[in-house]
């Protein structure tokens, strides 16, 4: 590696320390970063800095938490919330897979996983927000889950990696590819559960104004099944937990509180599943035209509606995403590969790909470094007598699983949908898991794939 590089590195790191010990975006010392290294090293001007801007990102982020910030101001996502929680007859702990359930439905159908977790996220951290469930266990559900489907033989992924490895001469099993990329997905989400759950961050204590009377979950006087007489439970070390306030008896009913504007919300979710779903829509796009569609019928608050758009999110992930572009255009992906083809060893060779497209795609789209990191493979499929299904599978695990950095578009998602009190802590949260993701799935990833020779 160069200089540059090497120099490009350092500054990443150094950025990541400046925006965990204080209270600055990211983002901001992203772009600067990349305005510097453009202009003075590589000679670049604003247009060719910025070609790599994220456009279809920023459109999903306002789209979304612009249509879904009116839905949790008309009381329509704390119902959904409330409705689910009925659904598992209080049992708290039972929603969350859920979410990882229908989000795996949801990509294994031929969703975009953006597209799911733009769907789920705001019901799933509303959730959180009501019940203080963790929102970094959530953030893996609905993740993770999405990410398990995303691989069936419908999916974008799922073709994308039998393409690459057919245009090639390999043949992927693509039921094999899918059972791999469930199972590590699911195995990394029962980790996740388990261990925050012995650390006691499993659930805590909601702010108190994330509980309107009358209109939180069980607010017709059920009780949730973990919880005694009080509404609250109490932990492993003895504090009091409250998943859940259960609401005078004169309280309204879900019935009474299902308004013309709670009902009209409803119909334009279904909208959007339809259209991102069925019909393979922007669900950006989408998420815009149904929020103008609720803007109109609530033009006393018009004010106010734009102010939900989570515009610190959009910066934090263009400035990241410019800036690892520049790394890109500077050769630091292809140096990194390029060492680890360079080993020998198959085995090792193999482990070392699954860190450098994992710990890539935490700060880059997953899909494209499907395109343009799976095909460094191929000459250690070629020369080795490695699985071609097992090898592409934990590559394809490892690009996208550590999707739930704040950097990805997924995780993007997660962080703008926050509510409550997690919604100060989240990115930070959300990057110390990340760090653990990055650090331990690959390796699980090619564990279980790549030297047991089970597929």
């Amino acid at each position: 590696m160069t200089m540059i590089q090497i120099l490009m590195l350092v500054v990443l790191v150094v950025m990541f320390i400046a925006a965990t010990k204080w209270p600055i975006n990211i983002g901001v010392m992203g772009l600067v970063a990349a305005f510097a290294f453009g202009t003075f090293v590589f000679g670049m001007d604003d247009k060719e800095i910025l070609e790599e801007f994220p456009a279809s990102i920023v459109l999903t982020i306002v789209g979304v938490t612009f249509f879904f910030s009116i839905a949790q101001k008309n009381g329509t996502i704390r119902i959904l919330v409330d409705l689910a929680i009925r659904a598992v007859h209080g049992r708290i702990n039972v929603v969350p897979w859920i979410f990882f359930v229908i989000s795996s439905l949801l990509t294994a159908l031929g969703t975009f996983s953006p597209a799911a977790v733009a769907l789920l996220a705001p019901a799933a951290m509303g959730f959180c927000a009501t019940t203080g469930y963790s929102g970094v266990v959530m953030a893996a559900m609905v993740i993770n889950g999405a990410h398990a489907g995303g691989f069936s033989p419908i999916s974008v992924s799922g073709n994308i990696v039998r393409d690459i490895a057919e245009s090639n001469g390999f043949h992927i099993d693509g039921g094999a590819l899918f059972v791999a990329a469930y199972v590590v997905n699911l195995i990394v989400t029962i980790l996740t559960v388990v261990v925050m759950k012995a650390l006691n961050r499993l659930r805590t204590t909601p702010e108190p104004e994330d509980f309107i009377a009358g209109s939180g979950p069980l607010a017709s006087g059920s009780t949730p099944r973990d919880t005694g007489s009080t509404g609250s439970s109490v932990s492993g070390s003895g504090q009091r937990t409250a998943v859940a306030v259960a609401a005078p008896a004169t309280a309204p009913t879900v019935r009474s509180q299902m308004t013309g504007h709670v009902w009209l919300t409803i119909s334009l979710i279904c909208v959007m599943v339809i259209g991102a779903v069925g019909f393979e829509l922007p669900i950006g796009f989408l998420a815009l035209a149904c929020g103008l569609v609720l803007a109109f019928t609530s033009l006393k608050n018009s004010e106010s509606l734009v102010s939900g758009i989570s515009w610190s999110t959009v910066l934090l992930v263009t400035g990241m995403i410019i800036y690892v572009s520049l790394l890109t255009h500077a050769g630091v992906i292809d140096s990194l590969s390029t060492m680890a083809v360079a080993m020998g060893a198959p085995l090792l060779v193999a482990i070392v790909l699954c860190y450098v497209i994992g710990i890539s795609s935490a700060f880059a789209s997953s899909t494209a470094l499907l395109t343009a990191l799976i095909p460094l493979s191929i000459p250690l499929l070629e020369q080795s007598d490695l699985s071609a299904t097992a090898v592409m599978a934990a590559l394809a695990v490892s690009a996208t699983i550590v999707d739930v950095s704040p950097f990805s578009t997924d995780g993007a998602l997660i962080i703008a949908n926050t509510q409550g009190k997690e919604a100060k802590t989240i990115w930070r949260d959300l990057m110390i898991y990340a760090g653990f993701v990055v650090l331990s799935a690959p390796l699980l990833s090619w564990a279980l794939l790549v030297p047991t020779g089970i597929m």
